[in-house]
């Protein structure tokens, strides 16, 4: 109750809704028999897992996108980079049990006639260490971009330019061989996580269950932020950039504070996703990843906090339908349905349901007026007190 007073019955509902698939869905794959009604396949658990942390990228872009108005072209980025840090974890895991049974270096390293393991895969045999790098890296990176980008005002279309320039710059150096990471083919033929067989069904509802412990958590600091003062700052800035500083705040460090926190959950969401999807590469990287992220928050409904996760699921579910259905034509389909909420639904699903919940509500209480104001008016004369006589 704490939680809905606070923070609204939307996220309550949201975060119970997702609790509840946390349990539930692992219940239904592993207990339930595969003739049962309510039996989830295990193929399909790990699908499900992979919108859920789409949905948790998406609502790390509406943190910047929706609440304090950064169009970020380049989330795609910290999204992969945490990925890589959870494949570099996997890997090392590996061990002799590679191609090339070499106990320390991964398979395409003795490939490549690597000797030695870089330094900078120090560390990544231990899970906490790969964790830490997941909040760490990409937490750097929005970090130190948005400190300059912010700094020096950069701010519109040219903010989005430049970050969808970082990805594509981190997509050139992640292809070559040199850098270690796998160059094209990437990071895959994963064994185990924390001593877990990767492929067993217990370890793939393990993995959905934490995804959607994950968004929850995300879903209630997204929206404690935007419920706290803070929140309220980050609109100023958004819809008053030059009022709010002009009134004696820092709207950079506003910013440089959202899109920190922005990339280290979408760093997450990426860390979630490689073991579910089994291979992290290069091609994370790549722009159109990026875009495709914002059309997700766009369906759903920018700065709404449900909207990004319904445009997430909704798409993706659509996505996997028409991949398979009509290949072809799925890009088509995608560029259609922004063009189409564009026009039609500027404020996309929620928000345009908020915006006609509201008109309702409007249109009632003008109702309710209007029946006030025809009562019959009360004779003054008759109710008045008379003078003692």
């Amino acid at each position: 109750m704490i939680v809905a007073r606070f923070l609204g019955p939307r996220v309550f509902i949201l975060v119970a809704a997702l609790l509840a698939a946390a349990v539930l869905v692992p219940m239904s794959t592993l207990w339930l028999p595969a003739s049962h009604p309510l039996h989830v396949p295990a193929y399909l658990v790990p699908l499900l897992g992979k919108y859920i942390c789409y949905a948790m990228l998406a609502l790390a872009l509406d943190l910047v996108w929706g609440t304090v108005g950064i169009l970020s072209l380049g989330h795609g980025a910290f999204f992969a980079l945490g990925g890589y840090a959870m494949g570099m974890y996997l890997m090392r895991q590996i061990g002799s049990r590679g191609v090339y049974g070499n106990p320390v270096l991964p398979d395409f390293m003795v490939f490549l006639n690597w000797k030695e393991l870089p330094w900078y895969w120090t560390g990544f045999d231990q899970f906490w260490f790969a964790a830490l790098m997941v909040l760490v890296v990409p937490g750097l990176l929005g970090f130190v971009f948005g400190f300059f980008a912010f700094r020096s005002r950069v701010t519109g279309v040219y903010l989005s330019i430049i970050t969808q320039a970082m990805t594509y710059a981190l997509l050139l150096a992640f292809f070559r061989n040199d850098m270690g990471f796998g160059g094209n083919n990437g990071l895959t033929d994963f064994k185990d996580i924390l001593g877990f067989p990767i492929q067993a069904a217990t370890t793939r509802a393990g993995l959905f269950a934490a995804s959607c412990i994950a968004l929850a958590i995300a879903v209630l600091l997204v929206g404690a932020i935007t419920r706290s003062k803070l929140g309220k700052l980050m609109i100023a800035v958004r819809d008053a950039e030059s009022r709010t500083r002009f009134i004696g705040w820092r709207p950079e460090y506003v910013k440089l504070f959202a899109f920190t926190v922005s990339a280290v959950m979408a760093g997450i969401a990426g860390a979630l996703y490689v073991p579910q999807v089994g291979i992290i590469n290069p091609g994370e990287f790549a722009p159109v990843n990026s875009i495709e992220i914002v059309v997700w928050a766009a369906v759903g409904g920018r700065g709404t906090l449900l909207g990004p996760v319904i445009g997430a699921l909704l798409v993706n579910f659509g996505k996997s339908y028409f991949t398979a259905a009509a290949p072809e034509f799925w890009l088509f389909v995608l560029g259609g349905l922004f063009v189409l909420v564009t026009l039609f639904l500027p404020k996309g699903i929620v928000g345009t349901l908020d915006q006609g919940w509201s008109a309702l509500r409007a249109r009632r209480a003008s109702r309710e007026a209007e029946a006030g104001e025809a009562v019959e008016p009360v004779d003054v004369e008759e109710t008045a007190p008379r003078p003692a006589e």
